[in-house]
């Protein structure tokens, strides 16, 4: 498993994940539309290559699957929030296309295909612990789309074409092509650029992972065994908090790793966001051995840390560290 290309590579994952392998040896092409842009890559790597391709141009894809062992499935438009977008490009682009892409990858003799689901399709469950087998509630289309997914890619498995679904939790952390739109991301910029973090709602649980710790998995998917993981969905989190618990863990590092700042402000309001489930990751523990090593409060650490750094500039306002706001301003179609 030599040559591996990640789809939506230049994206939050992508930009720590592509680096990580790099330094291990592979050879890495990151197809992607380049929507946030590539500075962040080791451009004089000569094992990495850099394609600007979107998934919906199927012959293009199928130019750059040639000899391909592995393919990382990262793209879409992501997170449940950016379906405020035009219904029509979301559902082109997270469900429409990932079934030729599939195909087209199967066709050109890729070895191994890893799906990038979500556990967002659970939507809501008040079960203390929700498995892999938990029935799916989508309450948006981008969950409802990641779920259905999942047969479309299975239904193409066989020996010489090995398929596994896995269900992140909501990723947090620092990585180059960073995010400022996903939970704990949020709450922490807030808190280190307004001095305030407003909770919405508070009660709803939402299970965490590191953003390294999402690397170090899918660089350990490269290398098991086939049946390890043939036809097989894992969910993959570390910490189940409420979204006040989450509030409160950044109010306290960021208090800590800014000493000379006020006391950060802690405001709750209502939500419509119902969104709550709380994740049993015991399947991947016991199948593969994987166990999260990084918590939500090392993820708070890593982002004051690039804050401090000047790492993270016009947090607030600039479009690029959030999805919607980028893609509105390009008007993708």
């Amino acid at each position: 498993m030599e040559n591996i290309l990640i789809t939506g590579g230049a994206g939050y994952v992508g930009s720590l994940l592509v680096p990580q392998l790099l330094d291990l040896g592979y050879k890495v092409t990151v197809y992607d539309t380049l929507f946030f842009g590539d500075d962040f890559f080791p451009k004089n790597n000569s094992n990495l290559t850099i394609i600007e391709g979107d998934i919906r141009d199927i012959h293009h894809l199928q130019q750059a699957f040639k000899n391909i062992d592995t393919v990382i499935s990262l793209a879409c438009i992501s997170n449940d929030a950016s379906f405020v977008l035009d219904e029509e490009l979301s559902t082109s682009i997270n469900l429409e296309a990932f079934e030729p892409m599939v195909i087209a990858a199967k066709s050109a003799r890729v070895k191994r295909f890893v799906y990038a689901s979500s556990s967002s399709v659970y939507g809501v469950s008040d079960k203390p612990n929700v498995t892999e087998d938990h029935p799916l509630v989508p309450l948006t289309l981008y969950n409802k789309y990641k779920g259905l997914c999942e047969p479309l890619l299975f239904k193409h498995q066989n020996e010489h074409f090995t398929c596994v679904t896995i269900r992140p939790a909501t990723i947090c952390g620092y990585a180059p092509r960073l995010r400022l739109d996903l939970s704990v991301n949020i709450l922490t910029n807030h808190a280190v650029a307004n001095g305030k973090i407003m909770v919405l709602g508070g009660n709803q649980l939402r299970p965490n992972l590191h953003v390294q710790d999402m690397c170090d998995l899918y660089q350990l998917l490269l290398t098991v065994p086939n049946k390890a993981i043939a036809g097989q969905i894992f969910n993959v989190g570390y910490q189940n908090m409420s979204i006040l618990d989450i509030a409160q863990v950044v109010k306290q590092v960021v208090e800590e790793e800014f000493p000379q700042r006020p006391p950060i402000q802690l405001e709750i309001t209502d939500s419509d966001d119902k969104r709550s489930y709380h994740i049993n990751s015991d399947k991947i523990k016991k199948h593969l051995g994987f166990t999260p090593k990084f918590s939500v409060e090392d993820a708070v650490h890593g982002l004051c840390k690039a804050f401090k750094a000047g790492k993270i500039p016009n947090s607030i306002t600039d479009d690029k560290y959030y999805n919607v706001r980028r893609i509105k301003s390009l008007e993708v179609v």
